[in-house]
């Protein structure tokens, strides 16, 4: 006991909150990620308790699996895990308290599912006098007390672990939809680095992993009615998701409460399908950017669905049916964006329509009005597209009408909240991914081979800036999207009360060009814990004003913590800074 009351004394919890509280309110600091949205202590000064060896969470539901398996996590994390913050404590370890020895959970709504929007509430509050410790957990649903057990995980810290007592934490999101994007076609990703990734998100408490399974580079999912897709269209054999390996993802995440929408991008970038059904393809396998005429994708890899070929919805509808059953979640993402007038203008039978008076948009009506209702109705799903299918420069769908907003839900990705403006004023739900804060794979320079400009040993060439001042070194969305671009964010910007009520969330994108699972963890972490912070419990103080800097060491510690559990987050300054608050800032 000794011991432990020494190590007690050198430990440390660092700011996740704010609170406000009797009269002398204490300034205590707890680092919990990302914010809870309230924080308040009894008594003027409070304490921290023992975590007892024997410390157990009881579950009283014991048919419920997802709980079951929460609490057993959740119980061997806080007797393995220690800690240590990077700064001194603020709390004591009080010798005149028992040890805290169980948590008890009560869920309102054991058997509500994991779907959009469900309530993920939850109030945690840890009490101790000369005779007891006691901790209790309520929630409305699972997944609220799941949201729960993980604050419970970061309050505990030391070797052996201590917990705050006197503390009561009531803590709800901020939006319905936090997500992250990663694309599993440019580069494949081992099933190991998903789930890696998942238990990431469900630490950050992340509740949507869009799964960009397909695109024009391969298609690595293996479907039972169209096998020949990945067969044929994946990197190879050691390169595929098996439906096992499907199952299994969504099993993990829907255990740690995350939410897996797949999206089959669609008719675009689709040239991986024509490995196997080469006729309901134009312009696979071309050369990107020929010299003699436009571009055929936006990058290389080219290929799109033809709309006009009657095949092609036999393929489409069996590959949305084998996804639809593999993944229980009900939004399906269907794509939608990018599509090239060039390449479809490649098809004889496509060009003739066109010749003919008709037009690239109603090529993409032919398309969607073909697949839409097929996933609406018939799958009984909810269809995301991205903003293109509206908005898009060149194709875009002639009306609005086509697309009903009650089964509609439109990604942002352009413009930044002006996009996201047009599309809630036109009454959609939307979701924001505007690559000028969210597109992690920016900055990191180009990919396309025999590039020429990097070769300037002074300066490029007048009025082309690449490699010097103003350029962007070929990577077209730079510059780099630092952690606190991602933090200040906000997704609402500009929107009406009653169009920010209509945005659900947000999503961060990692897009695989530059990216498999060997640099996953640097690539995500720790800016797409930014964004989670963000979309649970906002960037902004009580008082109305931008918390970043308050932020910044916080989540310094949360990183810290993140690569002590496997997650190999970059580091966002020098470790020095935390010890020496303020003197990294910019304005002391």
């Amino acid at each position: 006991m000794a011991s432990f009351l020494l190590l007690s004394l050198i430990n440390a919890i660092f700011l996740a909150a704010t609170f406000s509280t009797a009269s002398p309110p204490p300034q205590i600091r707890i680092n919990v990620w990302p914010k809870p949205t309230s924080v308040s202590w009894a008594g003027a000064a409070p304490i921290a308790v023992a975590l007892s060896p024997s410390f157990r969470i009881p579950n009283p539901y014991p048919d419920n699996p997802y709980l079951r398996a929460a609490t057993a996590r959740y119980t061997r994390l806080l007797h393995t895990e220690r800690h240590y913050p990077l700064r001194p404590p603020p709390l004591n370890l009080s010798s005149n308290v028992p040890p805290l020895a169980s948590l008890a959970i009560t869920v309102s709504e054991p058997s509500a599912p994991l779907v959009h929007a469900v309530d993920e509430s939850y109030r945690l509050s840890i009490s101790a006098d000369n005779s007891s410790s006691f901790a209790e957990l309520v929630a409305a649903t699972t997944w609220g007390a799941i949201r729960g057990l993980e604050t419970l995980s970061q309050l505990a810290w030391g070797d052996p672990p201590a917990i705050p007592a006197g503390i009561r934490i009531e803590d709800r999101p901020l939006f319905p939809h936090r997500g992250l994007l990663l694309d599993t076609s440019r580069n494949y990703y081992p099933v190991r680095d998903i789930l890696r990734t998942i238990r990431a998100m469900s630490h950050n408490k992340l509740n949507v992993f869009h799964w960009h399974i397909t695109d024009s580079h391969s298609f690595p999912i293996l479907l039972p009615s169209v096998p020949e897709l990945a067969l044929r269209g994946s990197y190879g054999p050691s390169m595929r998701y098996s439906p096992e390996d499907v199952r299994r993802v969504v099993r993990y995440a829907m255990r740690r409460g995350v939410r897996v929408v797949p999206e089959i991008d669609a008719p675009g970038h689709t040239g991986s399908w024509a490995e196997a059904y080469p006729e309901i393809v134009t312009c696979e396998n071309r050369f990107w950017a020929p010299p003699d005429g436009p571009a055929l994708a936006a990058e290389p890899g080219t290929g799109q669905l033809n709309p006009l070929e009657p095949k092609t919805y036999d393929v489409v509808r069996s590959v949305l049916r084998d996804v639809a059953a593999l993944f229980p979640e009900s939004f399906l993402h269907a794509g939608a964006d990018e599509v090239n007038t060039a390449c479809w203008e490649q098809d004889p039978v496509i060009k003739q329509f066109l010749n003919a008076g008709g037009t690239h948009g109603q090529i993409l009506e032919t398309f969607v009005n073909s697949t839409r209702p097929f996933i609406v109705s018939t799958l009984n799903r909810t269809v995301v597209y991205w903003e293109d299918i509206l908005l898009g420069s060149v194709v875009k769908l002639g009306s609005a009408s086509m697309l009903p907003p009650e089964t509609t839900v439109l990604q942002t990705w352009n413009n930044g909240p002006n996009n996201t403006k047009v599309l809630t004023a036109a009454g959609y739900r939307v979701i924001v991914s505007s690559w000028n804060f969210y597109y992690l794979d920016c900055g990191f320079g180009g990919w396309s081979g025999n590039d020429s400009r990097y070769d300037r040993q002074i300066a490029d060439e007048p009025g082309q800036p690449f490699n010097y001042a103003g350029g962007d070194g070929g990577s077209w969305c730079a510059p780099f999207k630092s952690w606190q671009r991602v933090y200040d964010y906000d997704i609402t910007y500009g929107l009406s009360a009653a169009e920010a009520a209509l945005v659900l969330g947000g999503e961060v994108a990692l897009w695989s060009e530059q990216a498999d699972g060997s640099v996953v963890d640097g690539r995500l972490w720790p800016r797409t814990a930014a964004a989670a912070e963000v979309l649970w419990s906002g960037n902004r103080d009580g008082a109305g004003r931008k918390r970043y800097a308050e932020a910044t060491d916080r989540l310094a510690e949360w990183r810290q913590r993140m690569v002590e559990r496997g997650i190999a987050a970059e580091p966002i300054q020098p470790l020095w800074c935390i010890r020496n608050p303020t003197m990294c800032n910019m304005v002391q």
